[in-house]
């Protein structure tokens, strides 16, 4: 079993920023592709950014030379980097994790979700 905690959200003011976190522990032998998403009231999920195992990224459009996803293998955390927020990036921001897990099976979890707030 695998869980995954998320910290890191809060209310931001327009310009401001905020780094989210994923940290995942359990029956973990390595983690391969991570990524970050987004849910706004009434919308569904989108997703926002991705990272590799090799190391590639993509990020939506409307983020793209504002967030940054990153990792940090050693601690099996994923990092999401976030500046310049506009309202509209208020949302419920969920990490996911494609995980090798101990007995070689991948296997994707998902974050409890945390919310991102951007108001003055």
């Amino acid at each position: 079993q695998v869980q995954l905690v998320e910290s890191g959200g809060g209310l931001v003011q327009p310009g401001g920023s905020l780094r989210l976190s994923c940290a995942a522990s359990g029956s973990i032998f390595s983690i391969n592709a991570v990524g970050w998403y987004r849910q706004a009231p009434g919308k569904q999920r989108e997703v926002v950014a991705g990272l590799t195992n090799a190391g590639a990224t993509n990020y939506a459009d409307d983020v793209k030379g504002r967030f940054t996803i990153s990792r940090d293998n050693a601690k099996n955390t994923v990092y999401l980097q976030m500046d310049n927020l506009r309202p509209e990036d208020t949302a419920v921001y969920y990490c996911n994790v494609l995980v090798l897990n101990t007995a070689r099976s991948l296997t994707t979890y998902w974050g409890q979700g945390i919310q991102v707030t951007v108001s003055s």
